[in-house]
C-alpha cells in the first residue's frame, strides 16, 4: 500500500469509528505532512482520495472537512477462511444459472449482477465510430484478421501495455470474445481433463465452471480480501498438489476487491517460476482503480513467458461489444490454436470500431471520469451497508473495481437471503457460488457499479431488514 493509500485508510478508519465526526475539520496539509513525515503532495492525494470516495469535503480557503452525510463504514473482513484441504471436483454451473438468471429482469434492483450500469459507458460515441469505420472497412480484413484479430487494434493494446511499462508483442496479443472466452482459451492450452488448477478462495465462479467443463480439479487457496492470495498456503498448495495452473486476480479481485501489493505480485510469479506453473492472470478490472496510477499486473514480472494475461473492453468501455483478448507469454500459438479451432474470430466490426475509438483518444478521460463515479458510489453504497445492516456486519473496501464483499453474522444464511430478496425485486450474488466446495455461506458480493438512488437506498434498507430478521 502507498503512503496517501494508507493515510486514507487510517482517515477512513478514524471517520468509521466516530473519532472524526461529520462536519469535523481535517488536519490541515501542512500539519499531516509534519506530523506524519510525509510529503504535502503525499498528503494531497489522500485527501483527493478521500473526497473521489464523497467522505470529505473541501471548502475554499478553509481546508477539508468531513462530509455532513457521512455514515459509518462496517469493519473490514478478516482473513478469509481456510477452505478445506484437498482438490475438488467442481459442481456449481447450474446453481449459477440459476442465481444469474433469476437477476437479468430489467425489474429487478442488480446488486448481484456481475457489470456496472451500461449507462456509464459511452456507447453513443462508440456507436458513431463503428459507423463511420465500418464505411471504409477494408473486406479483406475479415478474412485476413479472423485469427489472432485486427491488426490496428492488437497494436493499440500492445501500446497502453507499454504505457504501464510492459512490453508485449503485438505478435503475442489474441483478441477474443470477452475476457472469458481469453481464460478459457488459455485454461485449455495448459491443461488437460483431470488436471488440478489452483484458484483464489473465495474465487470468481466463471472460473469455476471452466474447470468444471473442462473436467478440471479445483485447489482453493484462501485469499485475504485487501492484498490477495495467501503466497504461504499457495506455496504449500503448489508442492502438495503438483497443479498445472493457477488462475488468480491481482487487481481487484473478483468478488472479495483484494489488490496485491507489487511486491506480492513480484513473489508470486517468482514462486510460479520456481516451479513451471502457468499463471493464468484475470485483469478485467484493472483500469477501474482509484488510485493516481494503475496498478501493475502480475505480467510485469514475468520473464519466462508463463503469465498469460487476459483482459477485455467489457467492464471499462464497451460491454457489449464482447471484446477481450490474451497476452499468453510463450502459450500464444497453442492459445491461437484454440481460438482458430473454437470460435474462430471475434467481431470484425467491434474490433475496427475500438481499434479506431482508441486511436482517436478520449478513451482515459472516459476512463478518469468512470472511476470518480464509482468511487464515489463505493463511499456512499458502504455507509449504507453500515447504517442498515446489522451489528456483525463486515465489509470490503476496495481500492477499484465495483463489488463489496459482505460477510454478515455467521448464522444468516446468503441463499436464503438471496431467495427472499429476490421475491422483492433485490438481486444478489450469495457467498456459495464463489466457492467449489460451497463454503461462504453468510456473504454477499454486492454490485455498486449502478447509480445510488432512492430505489437503490430502500432495496439496501430492505436487504438490510432481511439479514437482520434472518
Amino acid at each position: 500500500m502507498k503512503r496517501y493509500e494508507a493515510l486514507a485508510e487510517d482517515m477512513t478508519e478514524s471517520i468509521r469509528t466516530g473519532v472524526l465526526q461529520p462536519g469535523d475539520r481535517l488536519p490541515s496539509v501542512r500539519h499531516t505532512s509534519a506530523s506524519r513525515g510525509i510529503s504535502p503532495s503525499t498528503v494531497f492525494q489522500a485527501y483527493y482520495l478521500l473526497e473521489a470516495r464523497g467522505l470529505i469535503r473541501a471548502r475554499e480557503r478553509s481546508g477539508y472537512y468531513v462530509s455532513a452525510g457521512v455514515r459509518r463504514v462496517p469493519p473490514e473482513p478478516e482473513l478469509a477462511s481456510q477452505p478445506a484441504d484437498g482438490s475438488a471436483a467442481v459442481d456449481v454451473s447450474e446453481r449459477v444459472f440459476d442465481i444469474l438468471e433469476a437477476s437479468m429482469s430489467r425489474d429487478v434492483v442488480p446488486f448481484g449482477s456481475a457489470f456496472p450500469s451500461p449507462l456509464l459507458f459511452p456507447m453513443a460515441r462508440l456507436g458513431q465510430v463503428m459507423a463511420s469505420s465500418v464505411q471504409t472497412l477494408d473486406p479483406w480484413t475479415t478474412v485476413d484478421d479472423l485469427t489472432p484479430g485486427n491488426a490496428a487494434l492488437r497494436r493499440q493494446i500492445a501500446l497502453r501495455y507499454l504505457a504501464y511499462g510492459v512490453h508485449v508483442h503485438t505478435d503475442e496479443i489474441v483478441i477474443t470474445n470477452g475476457a472469458l472466452e481469453a481464460l478459457n482459451l488459455c485454461l485449455a492450452a495448459v491443461t488437460r481433463p483431470g488436471d488440478s488448477v489452483i484458484v483464489e478462495s473465495p474465487t470468481f465462479y466463471g472460473a469455476l465452471q471452466a474447470l468444471e467443463r473442462m473436467g478440471l480439479q479445483a485447489i482453493e487457496v484462501p485469499t485475504h480480501p485487501r492484498e490477495g492470495i495467501d503466497l504461504a498456503a499457495l506455496e504449500r498448495a503448489i508442492v502438495r498438489h503438483q497443479p498445472k495452473a493457477c488462475w488468480l486476480m491481482a487487481n481487484f479481485q473478483n468478488p472479495l476487491g483484494s489488490l496485491m501489493p507489487e511486491d506480492k505480485k513480484q513473489a508470486l510469479v517468482a514462486l510460479l517460476t520456481l516451479h513451471g506453473i502457468a499463471l493464468i492472470e484475470d485483469d478485467v478490472y484493472g483500469e477501474l482503480y482509484f488510485g493516481d496510477e494503475r496498478p501493475l499486473p502480475a505480467k510485469a514480472f514475468d520473464t519466462q513467458g508463463l503469465v498469460l494475461h487476459c483482459s477485455s473492453f467489457s467492464k471499462c468501455l464497451a460491454p457489449g461489444y464482447r471484446i477481450g483478448w490474451a497476452a499468453p507469454g510463450r502459450y500464444a500459438k497453442a492459445v491461437a490454436r484454440q481460438k482458430l479451432t473454437t470460435t474462430l474470430s471475434a467481431s470484425a466490426p467491434a474490433q475496427l470500431a475500438l481499434a479506431t475509438y482508441l486511436e482517436r483518444g478520449g478513451f482515459d478521460k472516459h476512463l478518469r471520469k468512470l472511476r470518480q463515479t464509482l468511487a464515489t458510489q463505493q463511499s456512499t453504497f458502504a455507509q449504507a451497508v453500515g447504517h442498515y445492516f446489522p451489528s456483525g456486519t463486515r465489509a470490503t473496501r476496495p481500492a477499484g473495481g465495483y463489488f463489496l464483499w459482505v460477510e454478515m453474522p455467521a448464522h444468516v444464511n446468503a441463499l436464503e437471503i438471496h431467495r427472499r430478496a429476490l421475491s422483492l425485486g433485490i438481486s444478489v450474488a450469495p457467498g456459495p457460488i464463489f466457492s467449489a466446495k460451497h463454503a461462504y455461506t453468510h456473504c454477499l458480493r454486492l454490485n455498486y457499479g449502478h447509480a445510488w438512488d432512492a430505489r437503490s437506498e430502500q432495496a439496501l434498507a430492505t436487504l438490510g431488514q432481511l439479514v437482520a430478521a434472518s
